[in-house]
């Protein structure tokens, strides 16, 4: 018996100076509290004691209440603190002490807890392990009601190494401390943000048996406090170590691993941890809270992470779905300025599914009561295009012109030559093959039933041709839009024939285009008379170029600062002073800054020869 006692003793001093090496005990006395009042002697004869009740027992020995030695190889603690021999215990629970057993003592537990009646619950624990059930045998706890003794401790505030003497102590009454014993010292860690021991004490629990094994609420604790402090590192690791283990991930770690790893730009890691998510069906239901999933789209957009912009989507839409079934409903709507940065990322991460996935999400969001911004077509429409889809492009071109061609007084929203421009450079990626097909798909729509004709689509293609140097088919396609297809021309028609024209130095050609226009009672537009400065700049006139810039003054219009960029860029090759000092004039009459051409005209003063220095 003196050899298993010293082995408790050793086995209970490691585990507090393994994880508390610096930590000092004291031993505290076990003896039941005598009464230190001096009392009178009626006789002089001294009476005989009774016999003791619990003599023969093979426990007697064993049980914690025998005093303790104070020496310095013990430096065991009693479950009694100082503080319980100072006052007497409520006669109420001394008295129900020696009347329940395990099991009542369990259900008084048990409704005490829900009215939080912990420190009743501490000291009626401690005065029925000293007292004697039935059999006249001392009291013997099991883990679980051990385990209620464990939680009001911590309760009232215990220090985890207070609780850790506590578990140590659990040998002495032949029990094994468990997973919830471990649990409730981790959460006295997770109050005292003790990481390190924290860890040792779950390598510890790793390495115990089965019972003691840490379950989905240690890892819990111990990864919400590593993310508290900053470790990110083990933190991860103990979450991977959670999934691989198959227990399900809480949702407030799951929300702290989300939140640090978009803090610290661990993308990736935070994809792979969702990933296996999805994967596990305890798992695969983990949603972070709705605020959390903008800051992750804003955050994997910035990185041109399409798989988590995805998820990120992915999330929003089970939010959606879990309002709009609540009672009363909760209708969340995505923010249309992401949707249209989401289209972006997908067609910089030439991504079909996120597309698809952000336009449907945005479709959701507006429940039909309006129509998605003129921002918004376009954005899906530079998505198609930079993917090649060019069937899907005109179709997103074709729901837009429905819901803004009549309604909207910004005609500029259907330029080729700035909102469409993403199209025009798709139709004509592969040459002339691209752009004939695109004309033979819209003269093809054009007798279906419904049949759809739009000007604004076949603007795109004679603007592509142009940029291919397709004169020809440029002027065929101006004249289709008539003729094919019983459409008007409107003025960005006739502002891609001029720019055909010019591109080929046809400027006498892209005048006639002007005056026509003119005549038909088409307002030209600030972008025709640039097109018409382009066209007399290539052929070194820069002189009619100004005078242009007279009309285009008169007719209320003011030259941009990139215009006044070339008309001066040609001047100063041409060595026109004059013509210099007139853009000079107009840049300050309209408050227009030009830049120095210093490093443009360094290039223009190279000496270009095959002899090295």
């Amino acid at each position: 018996m003196a050899s298993q006692m010293s082995i408790l003793i050793r086995t209970r001093a490691l585990l507090r100076n393994t994880l508390y090496p610096n930590l000092k005990t004291a031993s505290i006395s076990t003896s039941s509290a005598l009464s230190q009042e001096p009392q009178l002697a009626e006789s002089t004869q001294p009476s005989p004691l009774p016999p003791n009740p619990a003599t023969g027992s093979p426990l007697y020995n064993e049980n914690w209440r025998n005093p303790v030695q104070n020496s310095a190889t013990e430096v065991t603690q009693s479950l009694v603190p100082l503080g319980f021999l100072k006052h007497s215990p409520n006669p109420r629970i001394q008295a129900m002490s020696q009347m329940v057993d395990g099991q009542a003592l369990m259900n008084v537990f048990a409704d005490w807890m829900a009215s939080q009646r912990w420190e009743d619950m501490k000291l009626l624990f401690e005065l029925w392990i000293r007292s004697l059930d039935k059999n006249g045998k001392p009291n013997k706890p099991d883990v679980g009601l051990y385990n209620h003794y464990l939680r009001a401790n911590l309760m009232m505030d215990g220090t985890a190494a207070d609780l850790l003497d506590l578990v140590a102590q659990m040998e002495d009454f032949a029990i094994l401390p468990n997973t919830a014993s471990f649990n409730l010292v981790l959460k006295a860690m997770y109050q005292a943000r003790e990481t390190e021991a924290a860890e040792k004490l779950l390598q510890r629990m790793l390495q115990t048996g089965k019972e003691s094994l840490p379950d989905d609420e240690s890892y819990a604790l111990l990864t919400g406090m590593l993310f508290l402090t900053e470790k990110i590192d083990a933190a991860l690791k103990y979450v991977d170590l959670t999934l691989k283990s198959g227990y399900m991930l809480h949702m407030t770690a799951f929300s702290d691993c989300v939140r640090s790893c978009v803090n610290k730009g661990r993308l990736d890691v935070l994809v792979s941890i969702i990933e296996k998510c999805k994967t596990m069906d305890q798992n695969k239901a983990l949603c972070p809270p709705w605020s959390l999933c903008n800051i992750i789209a804003e955050a994997a957009m910035q990185e041109d992470n399409s798989k988590l912009v995805f998820y990120s989507l992915e999330f929003m839409a089970r939010w959606i779905a879990r309002g709009e079934i609540a009672r009363p409903p909760v209708l969340l709507s995505a923010d249309e300025g992401l949707v249209v940065s989401v289209l972006g990322t997908a067609a910089r991460t030439y991504n079909q599914t996120l597309l698809d996935a952000s336009w449907a999400i945005l479709i959701r969001s507006l429940r039909k009561k309006k129509s998605p911004n003129p921002e918004t077509f376009l954005g899906k429409i530079y998505a198609h295009a930079a993917l090649g889809d060019l069937q899907r492009a005109f179709s997103t071109l074709r729901e837009f012109e429905t819901a803004y061609w009549n309604s909207i007084e910004d005609v500029e929203l259907f330029s080729p030559f700035t909102s469409l421009y993403p199209l025009v450079m798709a139709c004509c990626k592969n040459g002339f093959e691209t752009l004939d097909s695109v004309y033979f798909q819209l003269e093809n729509l054009s007798r279906a039933d419904p049949p759809y004709k739009s000007v604004a689509a076949l603007n795109c293609v004679i603007l592509g041709c142009a940029n291919i140097w397709d004169l020809d088919r440029a002027y065929q396609t101006f004249e289709a839009i008539g003729s094919s297809f019983g459409l008007t021309p409107d003025i960005h028609s006739y502002n891609a024939l001029m720019y055909a024209f010019g591109k080929l130095k046809k400027t006498f050609e892209a005048l006639r285009v002007f005056e026509h226009l003119v005549t038909l009672g088409v307002k030209p537009n600030a972008m025709s008379y640039s097109l018409l400065v382009d066209a007399h700049l290539i052929n070194r006139d820069q002189k009619a170029a100004l005078s242009i810039i007279d009309d285009m003054i008169t007719a209320g219009f003011v030259p941009s600062r990139e215009t006044l960029k070339k008309i001066r860029r040609r001047c100063m090759r041409e060595m026109d002073d004059e013509s210099d000092d007139r853009v000079e004039a107009l840049a300050k009459k309209f408050m227009i800054r030009m830049a120095t051409e210093k490093r443009r005209n360094m290039l223009f003063n190279l000496q270009y020869s095959t002899n090295y220095a």
